[in-house]
């Protein structure tokens, strides 16, 4: 079975309130693929999800952490560290070192198959697609792809 790491991203737009089309649109295919289709996965979280969104000051955040119970979350090793800082050294991400960087850290250094966000800037950007690859290959990490939920949909869309 297929590995998705869950971004922090993920359960927020689950349980989006904002009412711009796009923002209800994000919500919208958030519960879909959740609801229809993530038990086609394993999926896994860290962490580093969970402290962003504890640190977060927003309603929906005791549901967030509801919604993330069930999923095993994967720890952050010391290399997931050194990882993260290569990132940041090779400004393939921001400088953030909890952010991310450390997410994708995470998801190659356990090798999911696929790191679902809606950060559609830093880390599901087509553009830093070969960026990405040719990092890990340095460091000997397979490189998850980076997709929305409206991508792993069954559907046309």
């Amino acid at each position: 079975m297929e590995r998705i790491y869950i971004e922090t991203t993920i359960p927020s737009f689950y349980f989006e309130k904002r009412t711009e089309p796009e923002m209800v649109s994000r919500m919208h295919w958030t519960r879909k693929w959740w609801q229809e289709y993530k038990d086609d996965y394993e999926l896994v979280t860290s962490e580093a999800v969970l402290d962003e969104i504890r640190k977060g000051d927003f309603d929906a955040k005791n549901d967030i952490l509801d919604l993330l119970a069930e999923l095993p979350i994967l720890l952050i090793q010391d290399s997931i560290i050194e990882i993260t800082k290569t990132y940041i050294l090779q400004k393939l991400m921001p400088r953030d070192p909890a952010g991310d960087a450390l997410h994708l850290a995470v998801a190659s250094y356990y090798n999911c198959n696929y790191l679902l966000t809606w950060n559609c800037k830093h880390l599901a950007n087509a553009n830093k697609f070969n960026h990405i690859t040719k990092i890990n290959s340095e460091l000997k990490l397979q490189s998850p792809l980076i997709v929305t939920p409206l991508e792993l949909l069954n559907e046309d869309y």
